[in-house]
């Protein structure tokens, strides 16, 4: 009898056993396949918004090697300005395609076009500047018509204007073209043009503000145009002047001058009153890297790797200009409409491999370099990261 119910009791700690093996299985299987799709998302970036991610500094940080190279080509692109288009003008080195910028704290993803279109399905998005504003937004357009193909709607006789449809996602892409942001003249001498502009600080440019109210996102630049002869205006007084001698004029130099001129723009945002929920991102002083003398004086910029952080030049006026901006943002926030940076400065002053230098086919210009704007594809692409990072942390969209 005591055999029989030991037999009996037996079959219960194997019982038990197996079912807590098999239980204990489906845990770790459970908790792997959760780790697993945690890594997943974060890769993918579905989970945009932790709190650490949206305290992280994108914009210092440095560029490693990274050989997925390029999200389009100057062949998958079909938008690309010809200047712009290196490989088409003979450039052979390709390197300068394999690194990416990786913030300190962080990782910044690559450009998710379909993200971007979803943000921005609905609204009307504008880059306000110059010609490196519409190297921006050319890498933009690369970017964006891997997912879908926009219709150009708009170009004015000197293909300054343009306007971008993605009719799928009803989103509406401007190129408002300014030189200096306020209004400006150039003084004609002699029935030609002199080269000596005459800017009044009192008067924003018409060509981007009669456009403003129809706008949701701004992306504002300007800077290139400002390193020659200028005459800053206030009603009828002449306050300030650039590389000029002239007798009680004083020369403020060129931060002074591009100050007056963003904190005019600035202002002129923040008392639209018809502008009730705009998001202005000032895109702060993309840099230059001529070498061996200046544009028009045989300088060059054929190097085909990047600077470290150590080869750079801490003290130079591109940072001077880049803290002038950011302060004249932090004094438009003041003032109430939702104002930010995508700032650029020290990510391209270590890119000097990515311009078009020789290989930008100008007919008129032959002999001369390009160590302005930037290659398509190129270093320029991280400008939209970064832009992308930015509006998936604004609080509402």
């Amino acid at each position: 009898m005591k055999d029989r119910s030991l037999n009996m009791e037996r079959p219960i700690p194997f019982l038990l056993i197996g079912l807590t093996t098999i239980l204990s299985l489906f845990i770790l299987y459970t908790l792997n396949f959760v780790t697993e799709h945690d890594i997943d998302q974060e890769l993918l970036l579905i989970k945009p918004h932790k709190k650490e991610e949206d305290r992280c500094d994108l914009f210092n940080g440095s560029w490693v090697p990274d050989f997925k190279g390029s999200m389009y080509t100057n062949s998958s692109c079909a938008t690309i300005s010809t200047s712009k288009n290196c490989f088409r003008h003979g450039r052979k080195d390709r390197d300068f395609l394999n690194w990416r910028w990786k913030p300190e704290k962080c990782d910044l993803p690559r450009f998710d076009a379909k993200a971007y279109l979803d943000i921005v399905r609905g609204k009307t998005l504008a880059f306000i500047g110059d010609s490196v504003a519409r190297n921006h937004i050319e890498s933009l357009l690369c970017l964006l018509s891997q997912e879908e193909v926009p219709v150009d709607a708009y170009l004015d006789s000197e293909d300054r204007n343009r306007v971008w449809h993605f009719p799928v996602h009803n989103f509406t892409l401007k190129m408002l073209w300014t030189k200096f942001l306020v209004s400006g003249e150039e003084r004609v001498i002699n029935g030609s043009s002199s080269g000596i502009f005459d800017l009044y600080l009192d008067k924003v440019d018409e060509n981007w503000a009669r456009e403003l109210h129809g706008l949701d996102y701004v992306i504002l630049s300007d800077a290139h145009w400002f390193f020659r002869q200028i005459y800053l205006h206030r009603g009828s007084n002449v306050v300030a002047c650039v590389y000029c001698n002239v007798a009680n004029v004083t020369d403020e130099g060129v931060v002074f001058a591009l100050r007056m001129a963003f904190r005019a723009a600035l202002s002129h945002i923040n008392q639209c009153k018809k502008c009730e929920g705009i998001v202005t991102l000032l895109r702060t002083f993309s840099p230059s890297h001529f070498e061996n003398g200046s544009w028009n004086t045989g300088g060059s910029c054929s190097r085909t790797s990047p600077y470290s952080e150590r080869e750079i030049d801490a003290g130079g006026y591109e940072w001077e200009i880049r803290r002038m901006q950011v302060e004249e943002i932090e004094r438009a926030k003041r003032k109430g409409k939702s104002f930010g940076v995508v700032d650029v400065t020290k990510a391209m002053l270590m890119r000097p491999d990515g311009h078009p230098g020789a290989f930008w086919g100008n007919q008129w210009m032959k002999g001369y370099n390009d160590c302005v704007h930037w290659c398509l594809p190129g270093p320029i692409d991280v400008w939209n990261d970064l832009l992308l990072a930015l509006l998936r942390r604004l609080p509402y969209r």
